[in-house]
């Protein structure tokens, strides 16, 4: 991605103040672009490690939403360095995670093949065993004496026996030992994919387990809503209070939101102060469930601040849509997101949070 720290240096002095007195010039085209290449980022470390990309783009959208228009060349500097960190240091995390996850399988991997080579070496051990009774028992067909047809059969059928019984036991516990391993791994791959679908801050459905979700409702003809729901002026939380204010009232408002919500409804967060309802019913249930969500998860919120504690005033605008047949995942959410911005629109409120 190409630096705005790079452009700004390579650009002259008067380019710095450029979008406050050229809305027309370069500078402010060149923001947009940034914005929209931040988002974009965002949203694909969701699909490229959705364990890890959450966070990334979470801080990603902070950050453009902080590029305004009045912005000027220092914030704009501080904004690029702190871009950059953010992706380092994703990066470095995961390339930690899939390195992780590669070792895992190949440690599967090569406990298979132990196994199949052990019980490669027992089939081995024992078909020589029993060539060996196999090649006496053919020995007995000569023998006249009886005495010694006996005494040759019974030992042949002793080894047999006991050639047997060793197979047996030898390849019950490779098996053993093979099931208790694939069922470790299992579990750790199991608890891998819980982690991809869950939202590191609230404990919530991430995006990625709410999309599948969609998806899988719509190939199966169900008839189901999609409700958005929007912080009013969140971004108020965070300058006035701090980030880890602002993830205390995201963390109280998503157990709220689970509170207010029936078990049949899908819950997820879609992103920085966004969250995402699949609820399994028709617009008019739908319509009045939510009605009563919002008076519920609206209103005082007491969260710790930096000098003790917050008493905050929380509003959410609350957008919602039904699937009609034939309709794709991207237009239901876009239709849903319209009717949450309609609603922020037509509330008019100033969205404070006081103490």
């Amino acid at each position: 991605m190409i630096s705005l720290k790079k452009y700004l240096e390579a650009a002259p002095p008067e380019a710095a103040s450029e979008h406050e007195t050229n809305p027309g010039g370069i500078a402010p085209l060149a923001i947009a672009a940034y914005r929209s290449a931040l988002l974009g980022i965002g949203n694909c470390s969701l699909d490229a490690c959705p364990g890890l990309g959450n966070e990334l783009k979470n801080h990603l959208d902070e950050m453009s939403v902080g590029l305004s228009s009045g912005i000027d060349c220092p914030a704009l500097r501080h904004v690029d360095t702190e871009v950059q960190q953010q992706l380092q240091q994703w990066g470095r995390l995961a390339a930690r995670h899939y390195q992780h996850k590669s070792e895992e399988v190949r440690e599967l991997l090569i406990v298979m093949a132990h196994t199949a080579e052990s019980v490669g070496e027992r089939d081995q051990r024992c078909a020589g065993q029993l060539n060996e009774v196999t090649s006496r028992l053919t020995a007995i067909a000569s023998l006249d004496d009886l005495t010694e047809v006996r005494a040759s059969i019974v030992k042949s059928a002793a080894e047999l026996k006991t050639s047997i019984e060793r197979m047996t036991t030898e390849g019950k516990a490779a098996i053993d030992r093979l099931r208790s391993q694939v069922s470790t791994y299992r579990t750790k791959l199991e608890a891998a994919e819980q982690l991809a679908f869950k939202d590191a801050l609230t404990g919530l459905r991430s995006r990625l387990c709410v999309e599948r979700h969609i998806e899988n409702q719509i190939a199966s003809g169900a008839v189901f809503c999609i409700a958005i729901v929007d912080i009013d002026h969140f971004k108020r939380v965070n300058d006035e209070h701090g980030h880890l204010t602002g993830d205390q009232v995201l963390k109280q408002f998503a157990s709220e939101l689970v509170s207010a919500c029936r078990s049949t409804d899908l819950i997820g967060r879609w992103g920085g102060d966004e969250f995402i309802i699949a609820l399994d019913s028709g617009i008019e249930e739908a319509a009045a469930q939510t009605e009563r969500l919002s008076k519920w998860v609206c209103g005082n919120y007491e969260v710790p601040g930096k000098s003790g504690a917050l008493r905050l005033r929380v509003q959410a605008s609350i957008g919602l849509a039904d699937h009609v047949e034939g309709e794709s995942m991207n237009d239901l959410i876009a239709r849903a997101d319209a009717a949450m911005y309609r609603q922020k629109s037509a509330s008019k409120a100033d969205g404070s949070f006081s103490k």
